[in-house]
């Protein structure tokens, strides 16, 4: 499980580098540019939104378990 959430985290920050080094990259096609960046940040939502799931799916399923400050105590 740690392994799947290190790859989700490395591929929302690949997406994310990718959105700025479209946005850095000068020239005068801004149409193309700003495609690309767009898409990239898409993944990037989408990346996220799938890593969030995945972790509520796990904890559903009992593959991992809140830790943390007990209440009560």
């Amino acid at each position: 499980m740690k392994l799947l959430v290190l790859l989700a985290f490395l591929a929302i920050l690949g997406s994310l580098a990718s959105a700025l080094f479209f946005m850095m990259r000068g020239g005068s096609e801004a149409k193309p540019r700003a495609g690309s960046m767009a898409r990239a940040l898409a993944f990037r939502v989408g990346f996220s939104v799938v890593l969030f799931l995945c972790l509520l799916l796990a904890w559903k399923l009992g593959y991992i378990h809140p830790t943390g400050i007990q209440s009560g105590q």
